[in-house]
């Protein structure tokens, strides 16, 4: 049976602190790597143990944005308008109130100098296109990532990591 290498704390942190920044470098740094910060980080992504673990986070993170991804789809797609009309009707809103207005669903305000307000709102059909795409599980916006990590482990090791490890 072969035994697996587990992480110690400091490659456990460089693991976190690659999955928040997507630099080597800045990783290493976090994690208490102070001499040659950026070989260290290069070093530290050519392992097979901290791959390993850093598909495991990965994958949790790409799943953890997918899901607010979704999430605010769907407040554009099925959300209120009513405090955005709030916003245009009532002059006498404070910073107060305003912070707790759901203005999610706008994506551009102006004022002109004439005193009057535009709100531009985002696309509720676009949104729930893209809703539909993603209940089809049609768009996988990781690749580039793992690509990446991919052409990262190759240039330290000087062979090609196969897709399938991510």
């Amino acid at each position: 049976m072969i035994r697996e290498k587990t992480l110690n704390k400091r490659e456990r942190l460089f693991c976190r602190w690659y999955c928040a920044t997507g630099n080597p470098r800045e990783a290493a740094v976090r994690a208490g790597y102070t001499e040659a910060p950026e070989e260290k980080g290069l070093e530290l992504l050519s392992k097979e143990h901290i791959l390993k673990k850093l598909k495991g986070e990965l994958e949790c993170e790409r799943e953890l944005l997918r899901v607010k991804a979704v999430k605010g789809l769907e407040r554009i797609a099925f959300g209120s308008v009513s405090d955005s009309v709030r916003l245009i009707c009532d002059e006498s809103i404070t910073a107060a109130e305003l912070e707790h207005l759901d203005l999610f669903m706008i994506s551009e305000i102006k004022k002109p100098k004439d005193g009057a307000m535009e709100i531009k709102f985002f696309d509720r059909l676009k949104a729930l296109e893209r809703l539909a795409q993603e209940s089809d599980g049609s768009s996988d916006c990781a690749a580039p990532l793992y690509r990446a990590l991919n052409d990262a482990a190759k240039a330290i090791k000087g062979t090609e990591v196969q897709e399938d490890e991510f």
